[in-house]
């Protein structure tokens, strides 16, 4: 399997939907919570690829452009962006939806560094010879 494939099979998608524990007090999913959610979808596409134990280690601007009201369908996608020689990043972008209607847009996108590790938690390459 060649790279670009081996990343379209990482890809990792998950959908929410938003209640109202989860929001803060103007009706809109709290920034932290969004954080985990995409940190673990990312972490989830980053394992995906390696299929190494991988930590973050990192995150890296993470846009707000919309809110995310109660009562949205959110999807988040993670797609491996870079690949170095023992970490990569993920960017994970969020969209939301209302249940009702048509149509979707981005709310808020971020890249997640994260490291492979060995059985011996030391950083270790990403890709070997043979998986690519």
């Amino acid at each position: 399997m060649n790279l670009e494939e081996r990343i379209k099979l990482s890809e990792t998608r998950v959908f929410k939907t938003v209640f109202p524990n989860n929001t803060n007090h103007y009706d809109t999913l709290f920034g932290g919570t969004a954080l985990s959610m995409m940190d673990e979808v990312a972490f989830i596409a980053a394992t995906r690829f390696t299929r190494l134990r991988c930590v973050t280690v990192s995150s890296d601007r993470i846009d707000f452009t919309h809110p995310i009201p109660a009562g949205t369908i959110i999807e988040l996608v993670g797609t491996v962006a870079e690949i170095g020689n023992t970490s990569m990043k993920v960017r994970v972008d969020i969209f939301v939806e209302q249940m009702y209607e048509q149509g979707r847009e981005k709310a808020v996108s971020g890249l997640f560094t994260f490291v492979a590790l060995d059985e011996n938690n030391k950083p270790t390459k990403v890709l070997s010879k043979e998986s690519v």
